[in-house]
Order: structure tokens, then sequence, then C-alpha cells
């Protein structure tokens, strides 16, 4: 492991039916992100829905948004005044939502599998810096941001530009550094914003759009740059206009990192990003030392098995179980990543018999999640010896997003043998 900052890069892949981003770090591919024409995400769009369904069992109401199937809202993720204090026990839902009822929501999970899109009525609206919360209160600092004479700065700018503004603000990570006239923009841009989403609510039917959040390009440029990205390259004239156009009105640091991609070769060549991705999608992942990885996943839950193959190379067993493991760490935080892989993750490193040797390699493991833009948790090892973790899961993963059950086998990975 080293403590150098990673140098980033951004590919972005336009075609007539999807555009591709890839976030690649020294040359390394870390995330993709992809957005199909004809089933874009929905994540951080604004919708005016009508409620269909309130059940009192599950403290849950279904939402009809204009969507095939009905959205999920629970008791936790609807606004109530004044808000409750931390551990307050939740109220019935009926005393906040009935059948009828037109209410402003606003997704955070797209719809996975069978399930429909999560809602919520805690609106947030993000900016470059700043993330503005209507229904919030007081100022919030990123958890990223971890020098407190830092944190304590950024919080009296805000506090002396909003003043006694309604609404809550949270200071993303990108800001650090960031001085008082560069946060005035994002403000006033995030409080413009909302009021334009009041107005069109007034105005707009029930199950309807009524803000669409930023395109996958758009998205990147707000959400991902960093101070680490050292250029963005991207193959269509077009969206590198829009992004360009972008940039000089809310990023213009960021204007110089844009690069029209021109060459013959695809993009995506760039890096063996196109074959990374290949193998992301296939069960065994090879370690350099010769162990191996093993994916499985379901609807629940993920299971990682780590063998050591044909790893032979170190003094004894346990060496060469801790250097495989320790491999097998890094490699696991990429692969959740790269498959955008959430919820429950089950972790079963071979075992160690030495204490020190454990304690390094969770070490290892949780600095390689530590840039995972993902919020997670890694529990301490069980008893059983594995690693229990969970990572929010807010789209498909992208064995879900690019492949198809098997249509002679439903699905079940397996075909009969032949004298079956």
């Amino acid at each position: 492991m080293t403590d150098e900052t990673p140098r980033e890069e951004i590919l972005i892949n336009v075609t007539p039916r999807e555009i591709r981003a890839a976030l690649l770090e020294n040359g390394v591919l870390q995330e993709v992100h992809i957005e199909r024409e004809a089933r874009r995400g929905l994540i951080s769009n604004i919708y005016k829905g009508n409620v269909t369904r309130v059940l009192p069992g599950m403290q849950a109401a279904f939402v009809d948004i204009g969507l095939d199937r009905t959205a999920f809202l629970h008791v936790s993720d609807i606004v109530r005044n004044p808000e409750p204090d931390d551990g307050a026990e939740l109220p019935d839902i009926r005393e906040l939502v009935r059948e009828g009822d037109e209410i402003l929501v606003q997704v955070v999970k797209d719809p996975l599998g069978t399930k429909g899109a999560r809602l919520t009525t805690f609106i947030t609206l993000p900016s470059r810096f700043l993330v503005y919360l209507p229904a919030g209160s007081g100022i919030g600092i990123s958890s990223r941001i971890e020098d407190e004479t830092e944190r304590h700065r950024l919080r009296g700018l805000l506090e002396a530009l909003h003043g006694k503004a309604s609404g809550g603000l949270i200071v993303r990570t990108a800001a650090d550094g960031i001085d008082g006239p560069s946060l005035a923009p994002d403000l006033e841009f995030l409080l413009k914003l909302w009021s334009v989403i009041q107005l069109e609510c007034s105005k707009a039917p029930a199950r309807s759009l009524v803000h669409e959040d930023l395109s996958l390009p758009i998205r990147m440029l707000r959400d991902m740059v960093s101070s680490d990205v050292e250029r963005i390259l991207v193959d269509s004239k077009e969206y590198f206009d829009k992004m360009q156009a972008f940039t000089r009105r809310f990023l213009p640091s960021i204007e110089p990192m844009l690069e029209l991609y021109t060459r013959r070769r695809p993009i995506f060549d760039l890096h063996g990003t196109e074959e990374e991705i290949r193998k992301a999608l296939e069960r065994n992942i090879p370690l350099k030392s010769g162990g191996y990885l093993i994916f499985d996943q379901t609807e629940a839950m993920t299971t990682i098995d780590v063998n050591t193959g044909g790893y032979v190379g170190y003094r004894n067993l346990e060496d060469t179980i801790y250097r495989t493991n320790l491999e097998a760490a890094v490699t696991i935080a990429r692969q959740l990543r790269l498959r955008n892989l959430g919820g429950i993750i089950i972790i079963d490193f071979i075992d160690m018999e030495q204490v020190e040797h454990r304690e390094r390699v969770m070490e290892v493991f949780q600095q390689s999640m530590a840039r995972d833009h993902a919020k997670h948790q890694i529990m301490p090892v069980s008893a059983l010896g594995l690693v229990e973790m969970t990572r929010k899961r807010t789209r498909e993963s992208l064995q879900h997003l690019l492949c198809e059950d098997c249509s002679y086998c439903g699905g079940k990975g397996f075909v009969l043998k032949p004298e079956t």
C-alpha cells in the first residue's frame, strides 16, 4: 500500500443508445457508470406523486409517480414538523399521509429487480460544493474533511452567507479550501432552483416529473471531479460543448481538464478499460500471485471467497496465505466499486493463525475502501472468520445492468450434462 494520492482520469464514451463514464486511478479502472437512452436512472429526480396505498403493518406507503411500478415510501423517509429528536419513536404512518394525497417526493433508489423505486420527502439539491436541504436545518460538513480548523472555517462562511434563511446545508468534500466568494454562487443557484421546483410542483398534475437530475457527463463533473483528477476525455463533440459550457458557468477551474478525444482508437480501449469491464462480469477473478477470488451475487447478498490457487511462492503456508489475503483485500475493494455491488457482503478470507496478520489484512482492506464514494460499513471479523459489511446500493449492479438470465437454464448458471 502507498499513501501517495492516486492520479485520476475520467473517460466518457457517447453512443446513440448509451453513455458510459469510467473513473481510472493511476490507469486502473475503478468505477463504471452507464446511462442508457431507453432506461435512464431516476435517482435524485423529483416527482409529484399520488399516494395509492397506505400499509400500517409495514409503516409504508405506495406512491404512483408515473412509472410502471408504484414506488415505496417508508415512514422514516417522511418529513415531520417539527422534526423529532434522534431516537424518538416513529409515528403511525396514517398520521402523515393518506390514500389520495399528492406529495412531492425524490427518488433515492432506482427500481431494482422486482422492487419499485425508493422515495423520500427529504428533498436534497446538490451543487458542486453544497447540498441544500429545504426541509432541513443547520450546517453539516462532509466527514471526509477531517481538519477541525477547516471545518470551523467552512461552517463560519456558510453561517455568514446563509444567515437565518430556511433550509439546511451540507458542505461537500470538494469545498475543502474554498473561499466565500466561490461558495456564494452555489448557494444562490440552489435557492433559485428550489424556488423553480416549488413553482413547477404547484402547476404540475399528480404522477408527473417535476425536476430531472443532470445527464451522466454533467453529473460526473459535479460529483466525481476532485483535485486528484488530471484530465477528462470525451469522445463526443456535442457533449464536449455541453460540458465546456457547464464548467465555464459553474466550475471554471475544471475547464482546462476537459479534452475532446478524436483519435480513431475507441476511447474505452485506453488502459484496457473495455477488457476490465468484461472481466468484472466474470465469477472468478485471478490474483497476480496465482490465487483467485470467487464472486457469487444473489438478490439478498454477495459472497466473496478467497483462494490461494497455485500460489506457493513464499517460505511457509502462513506467509503464503497472508500475502494472498493482502492482495485480495485491495482487489476486493476495487471490484466492489467496479461491479457496484451493494447490500450485505460476506468475505471469506483464508484463515490466518497470526493475530497481527489478520489485523494488517483488515487495515489494508479498510484503507482500500476509504476512496469508495458509496457509504459502507465494515464489521469486525466474526467468530467464523468472516468479514461482514454493507455497502449502500442505489443503482443496479454492473452485472444486472449488462447481463440477463440465460434463457436455456433460467438463470441457474449451469446446464445439464449430456448423459442426464
